[in-house]
C-alpha cells in the first residue's frame, strides 16, 4: 500500500482522543478520516479539533463505512471483542486497546476467527514494548552481558482508580500491562502465577488495594509485581531484571515528552515529579506504537515487537490465572496452555 491508510477511531474518550490526536499531528502514511462514539458530543468535540468530519454513533457502522483503510479500537473494554471481530470480517487491520478480549475464550475465538482468514489483521495495544526504557531493557538481556536473567521486580502505582471496577480489574485491566510486557523482556511464557495482598488501603473501597502478583516463566525466572491503582501520589512505573552479574532497571522517573523530571534536594528533603497517568509516561511509546502499526500495514511486515492476538489470548489467559488465585485466597494456579 503506496498511499496513505485512511484510520478510524472507535471511541473518543481519553485514549481514542489520545490516539486521534496523535494521527492528526502527523503519522507518516497514515490520515484520520473518520470518528465513532455513542457519545455525539464528545465525538463532535473530538472531531473539531482534530478536523475530521465523518463521526459515526456505532463503531459497526465506521467499520462497513468504506471511508476507512484500517481501524483503531478505543471502546470501553467489555466492546472489544465484538468490534475486533467485526474489523476481521471487513478484513480491516485493527489495533485494538488492551485487553483483546474479556476472557481467555473470548481470545481464543478471535485468534481462531483470524486464522481462518488466513491473515494477519490484529494487533493488541501494548505499548510498552515501544517505550524506549523497555526497549532498553530487552536489548541487555537479549546481549546477555549481565548472565542469565533470574528474576525482575515490577512497581505499577495509580494515582486513581477507575470507578466502578472490582478487584479482578486491577489484574485485567492494570497488571495486564506487566502480564504482557515482563515475559516480553524475558523471551518466556507465563507457566505459573500467584496472587497476594496484605493490608488494603481505606482510600477505596471497591476493590482490595494494592496487590501483588507473582509469575514465573518457563525458563524459571520469577516476576513480582506490585499494583496499586489508588496510591495518589503519581503514576509510577518501575521494573528491575536481577540477572547472575548485575541487575538493570528502568530510571525511577524517566524523561517525558517535552518535560524533563528533576529531582529537589531542599529543606532536608528530596523530592522528584511524578506524571499523572500513562499518557505523559509513555507518550514517546503510544507514537512509535501507532507509527510501527501504520509501516506494517503499508509495508505488509509486522513489527517484531508489535503485539499479535495471540499475545492478547496469552495475556487474558495469565490474567485468568491470576483472577483464580485471588478467588482461591492466594493458591498457585497454572497457566491454561494455548
Amino acid at each position: 500500500m503506496s498511499e496513505q491508510v485512511r484510520v478510524g477511531v472507535i471511541g473518543t474518550g481519553m485514549m481514542g482522543g489520545d490516539h486521534a490526536r496523535n494521527l492528526a499531528d502527523g503519522i507518516r502514511g497514515a490520515r484520520l478520516t473518520a470518528l465513532a462514539d455513542a457519545d455525539e458530543q464528545r465525538a463532535r468535540r473530538l472531531a473539531g479539533e482534530v478536523g475530521v468530519a465523518d463521526i459515526y454513533p456505532d463503531g459497526r457502522q465506521l467499520i462497513d463505512s468504506g471511508a476507512v483503510d484500517a481501524v483503531i479500537v478505543a471502546a470501553p473494554d467489555p466492546a472489544h471483542a465484538a468490534l475486533v471481530a467485526a474489523c476481521l470480517d471487513a478484513r480491516l487491520p485493527v489495533l485494538c486497546e488492551k485487553p483483546l478480549a474479556p476472557n481467555a475464550e473470548a481470545a481464543r475465538a478471535l485468534v481462531a476467527r483470524q486464522d481462518a482468514l488466513g491473515a494477519d489483521l490484529v494487533t493488541v495495544g501494548f505499548m510498552r514494548r515501544f517505550d524506549p526504557g523497555y526497549q532498553a531493557l530487552k536489548q541487555r538481556l537479549v546481549e546477555g552481558r549481565e548472565g542469565a536473567l533470574l528474576m525482575t521486580h515490577s512497581v505499577h502505582r495509580n494515582v486513581e482508580a477507575y470507578p466502578g471496577q472490582d478487584s479482578s480489574a486491577t489484574i485485567t485491566n492494570s497488571g495486564i500491562h506487566e502480564i504482557d510486557v515482563l515475559p516480553w523482556l524475558s523471551g518466556s511464557p507465563v507457566v505459573g502465577v500467584q496472587w497476594a495482598a496484605g493490608r488494603a488501603s481505606s482510600l477505596i473501597s471497591e476493590r482490595h488495594d494494592p496487590q501483588f502478583m507473582l509469575l514465573r516463566d518457563a525458563a524459571g525466572a520469577l516476576h513480582t509485581v506490585e499494583l496499586g491503582v489508588h496510591l495518589q501520589y503519581g503514576y509510577d512505573v518501575r521494573c528491575e531484571a536481577v540477572c547472575e552479574r548485575a541487575t538493570v532497571e528502568l530510571p525511577a522517573v524517566p524523561a517525558l515528552v517535552e518535560q524533563t523530571p528533576v529531582v529537589l534536594n531542599a529543606g532536608l528533603a528530596r523530592q522528584t515529579f511524578y506524571p499523572e497517568d500513562s499518557r505523559a509516561r509513555f507518550a514517546a511509546a503510544y507514537r512509535s506504537e501507532l507509527a510501527a502499526w501504520i509501516d506494517g500495514i503499508r509495508t505488509g511486515r509486522r513489527h517484531p515487537d508489535a503485539a499479535t492476538a495471540r499475545d492478547g489470548l496469552r495475556a487474558s489467559a495469565v490474567a485468568e490465572a491470576l483472577v483464580a488465585s485471588m478467588n482461591q485466597g492466594g493458591s498457585p494456579v497454572a497457566v491454561e496452555e494455548d
